[in-house]
């Protein structure tokens, strides 16, 4: 006796499951199974981003406007020139505005960096602010030890290998950094230690050039290394104190939009 097909299967497409890679709303789903943003959506989203941050930055440096214009100017008379002495003016005249655009935007991510510093630097857990919005695969511990003073050295695991910063008074920080270095050597094998004070004395990082410091050490490990390390340095735990990430003066904490500006800078 042949068997009888289920009276509640529908045709693909109209009544039964959603063919792969699409939403119940008919929206292209993602990798992590999320709908996908529009380009536009995108865009707009950026953009309102990078209106926040400009206010943002403007409220601490009045003179980021003309700054901006400046480099602006500078630029497209540059192109602008150049297009007149090959006899070429209204040729060049695109390019002269898109060169300035983008000095402009240079500009204003450097003055948006040096203004997202200035607000944090020397405040406890500033360190650990740069050191978690490095680009990159760096998988920073805020706080693995620290002092009732609010000295802290944080964990920072990257292809160089493993890196101690420590941010505080360099004497009472030296101790921890020596302190967590023997407890991190016994797990991590052959993997480079560096350590870091963050300060402006003999021998110290100065805060703004943390992670340039950071980002410049050799490349030790590979990314298959540098997994196998995370495996053998998560049984020692993360941090053992809480520390500040990054706050502000009146306790407002530094928005998404100065973050991604201060990446791209």
């Amino acid at each position: 006796m042949a068997r009888s097909k289920s009276s509640d299967q529908t045709a693909p497409g109209k009544g039964g499951k959603a063919p792969a890679g699409a939403t119940a709303s008919g929206a292209k789903a993602g990798k992590n199974g999320e709908p996908k943003v529009g380009r536009l959506k995108k865009l707009g989203n950026n953009g309102r981003l990078m209106k926040q941050a400009y206010t943002l930055t403007r409220q601490n440096d009045p003179k980021l406007p003309w700054v901006m214009l400046i480099a602006f100017v500078v630029v497209f008379a540059v192109v602008e020139l150049i297009g007149i002495l090959l006899d070429s003016p209204f040729i060049f005249l695109p390019l002269a505005i898109i060169l300035g655009a983008l000095a402009a935007l240079i500009v204003f991510g450097r003055r948006a960096q040096g203004s997202a510093y200035r607000q944090v630097e020397g405040q406890p857990g500033a360190a650990a602010w740069v050191l978690e919005n490095m680009r990159g695969d760096w998988r920073v511990t805020a706080g693995v030890a620290g002092t009732p003073q609010l000295d802290a050295v944080h964990r920072v695991l990257g292809r160089p290998g493993v890196i101690l910063v420590g941010e505080g008074s360099p004497q009472r920080v030296r101790g921890l950094i020596a302190q967590e270095k023997k407890k991190i050597a016994r797990v991590v094998g052959d993997a480079p230690i560096y350590d870091v004070v963050v300060g402006d004395g003999e021998g110290q990082v100065p805060f703004k050039k943390l992670n340039t410091h950071v980002m410049k050490l050799p490349r030790n490990l590979s990314a298959a290394e540098l997994n196998s390390l995370g495996r053998r340095v998560a049984a020692l735990g993360g941090a053992r104190m809480p520390v500040p990430g990054g706050p502000l003066p009146g306790g407002r904490q530094m928005s998404i939009s100065q973050r991604q500006v201060r990446r791209r800078g």
